[in-house]
Parts: structure tokens; C-alpha cells; sequence
């Protein structure tokens, strides 16, 4: 498993030492609601679980997941991840909030998304972020992403299905800058399935 590194923040794979921390900031309601895998409320076993889950999905190569981790102190602020899903690579992130606004999730997601156009050699990743978490939206228009679909999601934290905006990115538009576009333009429309999100973004909120 490699471990990458920025100016600030070492990325290595997940240990079970790190359960304890995982658990205290995924413990956080604000955190755990975008979180896809993870249950809520969390406990150091279940921690432990994702970390056991991130190893065999690495062994298997379905996915490369990192502790975010301050050089200076050796402590964890957040976890990243690229999973494999219909083909292409889907990024996610978290930070921890005690460490919100110190451009740690901008360091992080710009040195994975590196990695997975050049050492894994991919076209296209993917991405989602939630309408009330605009700052991960942030975080992506600053790659380059740029939208793909708004849709209805959910998480367990969540339980109840909130809007979402997918995503992608290209390897020729990694670090471009879209331009910026207000979300407000989805809407929701009846299907006999149920409801989805018709979205007519072109660019994320905030980018």
C-alpha cells in the first residue's frame, strides 16, 4: 500500500490503532451524515470493522483507502478513499471538524485524485457530494470536477434521502477550475419508480 505525502499531511493506510479516533470523529453527526459506510453511532468495533474492510478491499483492489494524518503531530484528522464503482474510481474525504477551514481536505483530495490519474493510470473518477456539506463542493470545483447529475441519497447517519450532486473529473481537466453555477437549479420530478433529482447544473456551489 503506498503512503503519499503533501506539505502538511502524510496519507498511509489505515491501522487498527486508528480505530479509536475513527470512532471519536465519526461520532460526529456532521461527519457520519455523508458517510456512506459508516454506521451511526459508531463505535471503536465498528471502526475497527472499516479499517478490517479497507485492508481486504485493498488486497482485492477494489479500493485504496488513507488516514489523513498532521506531520507535525502524527495525529489523525480525517480518512480519503478511491473505491472502484461502475468502472471508474469515486474519491470521498472527510475531515474532522476540529481541523475544518485549514485547507486539509483541498491538500488531501488534490494528492489522491494525483495519485489515481498517475499512478493508477485512470481517465475518469467520480464523486458526490450532499447539498448541506457545500464545502466538499468546494473542494472539487478546485480540482476540476465538474457536474454530472443531481440526485436524492442517502446515508445511514441520514436515514432519509437528502439531494446530492454527482460528480466526474477528467484527467485532461484535473486542476482546472469550472465555472460557478448555483444548485438551486435542480428540481424534483415525479417518476413512476419514485422520485429523482433533474438537475440542469453546470458546476458546482462555491467551485
Amino acid at each position: 500500500m503506498p503512503r503519499l505525502e503533501t506539505e502538511r499531511l502524510l496519507l498511509r493506510p489505515p491501522v487498527f490503532g486508528d480505530a479509536p479516533a475513527i470512532a471519536r470523529w465519526l461520532g460526529d453527526y456532521e461527519i457520519a451524515k455523508n458517510m456512506d459506510s459508516s454506521p451511526f453511532p459508531i463505535t471503536t468495533r465498528d471502526a475497527e470493522h472499516l479499517v478490517k474492510k479497507a485492508i481486504e478491499d485493498q488486497a482485492r483492489g477494489e479500493a485504496y483507502s488513507f488516514a489523513i494524518v498532521r506531520k507535525e503531530s502524527g495525529r489523525l484528522l480525517g480518512f480519503c478513499s478511491l473505491t472502484l464503482h461502475e468502472g471508474a474510481y469515486e474519491i470521498s474525504f472527510w475531515i474532522a471538524r476540529p481541523f475544518w477551514g485549514q485547507g486539509f481536505a483541498s491538500e488531501a483530495a488534490k494528492k489522491l485524485a494525483g495519485f489515481a490519474f498517475k499512478t493508477l493510470k485512470a481517465e475518469r473518477i467520480a464523486a458526490r457530494w450532499f447539498d448541506d456539506a457545500p464545502a466538499s463542493g468546494r473542494v472539487l470545483g478546485k480540482l476540476g470536477f465538474t457536474p454530472l447529475r443531481a440526485e436524492a441519497s442517502t446515508t445511514p447517519a441520514r436515514g432519509l434521502k437528502a439531494l446530492s450532486h454527482r460528480m466526474e473529473l477528467y484527467r485532461e481537466n484535473f486542476g482546472r477550475k469550472p465555472r460557478r453555477v448555483s444548485p438551486q437549479q435542480s428540481h424534483w420530478v415525479p417518476q413512476r419508480s419514485g422520485l429523482r433529482w433533474d438537475a440542469a447544473l453546470t458546476c458546482c456551489q462555491g467551485a
